[in-house]
């Protein structure tokens, strides 16, 4: 054994060696698009990561499952080009003590990897990593791996390891010559809080290498073997697993693109199976969309070959004005987009109007253009767009000459140049006088009656939580911004009520009594609402709210928000004063008042990134700060992640020490590739506690008012011609 294990590590300082020194390659090839993942959902050979990334944007669930009932799910996300995120759930048999012994635990953790080097000619990919950087530290670990690719089918990797991955071969850590604080690394205990970042882990303690090949059979099939630096030391004490040699072997089948499965050999001791899903916002399974294609622009005969259509006579005149409406009106609807207010004379229109279909305003913008070009009259040279949202605000107003629409739909750059010679101004900078506001917008009822799904994922228990029901829900707006909302829901089952643990929460149960919520049996108000959204005036917005906001509080909310058309910043106020619901969730309430208060900050950087920071009261009337970082795609998807700190200490908050967790919101028109403007979305937080807790409201202004602003028009304006 002493031979093998002697054997096993010159593998390992030999494949390090290689993929650093890259001696005797030439013409080395470029990564493959998609590269393969590992039992910790990152690239990599089987337990050990390379130096590999995943395309830009490209988002992998994947399931691994050993045959001793040990499991891990994981979603990764490729945040930019060189860096990675992961979110991990994990859970292994008779591994927690407790007073009647060993107990299945359930762990959450996270990872950050960032790639140093990318492959390049003789140099090697290199990547650093933060492996369950602020958890229980059960998968502690940190590396630095080097990967590189000779020819189209060999891949060799080799790292450097500390933590979990530097407890088989350990050396004394060459952090050491630095300072004698990287020498000695804490002791793992799996029953902390968690969520505090362990500063006094990170590369600390003994190292051991890694590394491994993997060879390219053909286009589906990758075999691969490992030395591995991971000894499995916990799971070992606990008699979880036995290791036996150092050596993993295994294999990874493309099933389909995006869709892989792998099957391992661990340690000598067990057999793993992976599966992993990947998909990327940037490529939507229907490929471009499968919307009818927009209508030409209509080409006006020239003025000096028909002179008497360009006259401005019909100004004013009803006979000629009203069919116009009429038929603009109709037109609209059938792209579905409501008219709901209309400013015409000789030379200008001014059309507001509804985008119920099109996913983007851009988009609608330009199919309002077409329709304005085919049904206005020749004189009309301005055109000015005013989308309005759901709720009766509008933002920017696009102003366009109607002759370079004509000149510029063939192009080929036709969207930058229209783009180029299109004015963007506030729409409440525009003269109302002579508006003609459209018979029949309002009052506007709408109601739906269909099942519904509410579900939990991944919390300290269990890795799914279900409800499934029935909803009727309606809304009433009898003018513009005015809107009364509501919907009763019945659930037939499900299991999100089934939670056993209690709160031992300190602080006022403002969401740690959600269970109690959750086991309702009858009807109950899932909000009740009346709402006004107006703008105050240039550059602002309003809302005031009133009512049952949310399922667990009900009571008043006001919000302002400074976001000027042009600018990538934004400042919002908001206030709320509230009391908790009755766990039954009808009319009545429970002796628990809240008043909550944050000033906003939001900010474009450009690229799809997007930062919020709110500071002010939560719920439990803690008060701190949350920092949330998004991309936004083109085409609707959205990927970001919070954290939030607050006065309350770590003891205090109990599991999890502060508030934190990422968000998805996926445009149902990806998955169709039908024009559509919903939105699904899911965020996930390792654990719901009470400290960090804000209101769930439906209609918060910014995501309200971003699409209508500059900087989103400007960036989606790819999509007007479309």
């Amino acid at each position: 054994m002493d031979m093998v294990l002697h054997s096993a590590r010159r593998m390992a300082a030999a494949a390090l060696a290689a993929a650093l020194a890259c001696a005797g390659a030439a013409g080395a090839q470029s990564p493959p698009e998609r590269v393969s993942i590992n039992t910790y959902g990152v690239p990599g050979l089987i337990d050990m990561p390379s130096a590999e990334m995943q395309p830009d944007a490209e988002l992998v669930t994947s399931v691994y499952m050993l045959s001793n009932a040990s499991g891990r799910t994981q979603l990764t996300f490729q945040i930019t080009p060189r860096l990675q995120g992961v979110f991990r759930y994990a859970t292994i048999p008779d591994f927690l003590q407790t007073g009647n012994g060993f107990i299945r635990t359930y762990d959450r953790s996270f990872d950050l990897r960032y790639q140093i080097f990318r492959e390049s000619g003789w140099r090697p990919a290199v990547t650093v990593g933060l492996q369950d950087f602020g958890g229980t530290s059960l998968f502690s670990g940190e590396y630095i791996v080097a990967t590189k690719h000779f020819g189209d089918r060999w891949t060799v990797t080799g790292g450097i390891g500390w933590g979990r991955l530097g407890t088989r071969g350990g050396f004394t850590n060459p952090l050491g010559a630095l300072s004698d604080r990287f020498e000695t690394r804490p002791g793992f205990n799996v029953n902390s809080r968690g969520g505090t970042f362990s500063s006094d882990q990170v590369f600390r303690g003994d190292a051991a290498l890694f590394g491994g090949v993997a060879y390219k059979f053909n286009d589906k099939l990758t075999l691969k073997a490992e030395y591995s630096s991971d000894a499995y030391l916990e799971e070992e004490a606990r008699g979880v697993l036995t290791p036996k040699t150092p050596l993993n072997f295994g294999l990874d089948y493309k099933i389909r693109p995006g869709v892989s499965l792998g099957a391992y050999a661990i340690q000598g001791a067990e057999v793993g199976i992976n599966v992993t899903f990947a998909l990327n916002p940037k490529r939507p399974p229907t490929g471009s969309g499968a919307e009818e294609a927009p209508m030409p622009v209509f080409q006006r005969p020239s003025r000096d070959v028909q002179p008497d259509l360009w006259t401005t006579a019909w100004e004013g005149n009803e006979a000629v004005v009203t069919p116009v409406t009429n038929a603009l009106s109709a037109s609209l609807e059938e792209q579905g987009l409501k008219l709901t207010a209309l400013k015409l004379d000789g030379g200008r229109a001014e059309v507001q109007f509804r985008n119920n279909r099109f996913l983007t305003n851009t988009q609608a913008m330009g199919r309002a253009a077409r329709i304005l070009s085919a049904t206005l009259p020749p004189s009309v040279e301005t055109l000015v767009l005013i989308p309005e949202n759901d709720v009766g605000l509008t933002g920017a107003a696009v102003i366009i000459r109607r002759t370079d629409l004509e000149a510029l739909q063939y192009r080929p750059d036709g969207s930058d140049e229209a783009l180029a010679v299109a004015g963007i101004v506030d729409a409440r900078t525009l003269s109302r006088d002579g508006t003609q506001q459209i018979d029949g917008v309002f009052p506007r009822f709408q109601w739906a009656l269909g099942p519904y799904v509410a579900y939990g994922l991944f919390d300290p228990d269990a890795p799914l939580r279900l409800d499934l029901g029935i909803e009727a829900k309606a809304t009433y707006e009898p003018v513009r911004g005015l809107l009364f909302s509501g919907a009763v829901r019945q659930r037939i089952v499900g299991n999100r009520g089934d939670i056993e643990r209690g709160s031992n929460s300190v602080l006022p149960r403002v969401r740690t009594d959600q269970a109690e919520f959750f086991r309702t049996d009858g009807p109950f108000i899932d909000h009740l609402t009346a709402e006004y959204f107006f703008r105050p005036g240039r550059s602002t917005y309003a809302r005031v709210s009133a009512g049952l906001l949310e399922q667990q509080f009900g009571g008043v909310s006001a919000e302002f928000l400074w976001k000027p058309v042009q600018s990538r910043w934004g400042i919002g106020v908001e206030v709320n004063r509230v009391r908790q619901r009755e766990f039954d969730m009808k009319l009545g309430f429970r002796d628990l008042d809240a008043t909550t208060g944050f000033v906003t900050g939001y900010y474009n950087h450009g690229n799809g990134f997007h930062s919020q920071l709110d500071v002010g009261q939560y719920l439990a009337g803690d008060r701190g700060a949350t920092y949330t970082l998004s991309r936004l795609f083109d085409n609707g998807w959205e990927v970001g992640a919070f954290a939030t700190k607050t006065n309350v200490s770590a003891e205090e908050f109990g599991e999890g020490s502060f508030d934190k967790g990422f968000f998805l919101k996926i445009p149902a028109t990806w998955l169709t590739g039908q024009p559509s403007r919903q939105r699904f979305s899911t965020t996930i937080r390792p654990v719901q506690r009470d400290g960090g807790a804000r209101l769930s409201l439906r209609n918060r202004l910014y995501p309200k008012v971003r699409d209508m602003t500059g900087p989103e028009l400007t960036d989606q304006w790819g999509r007007f011609w479309r």
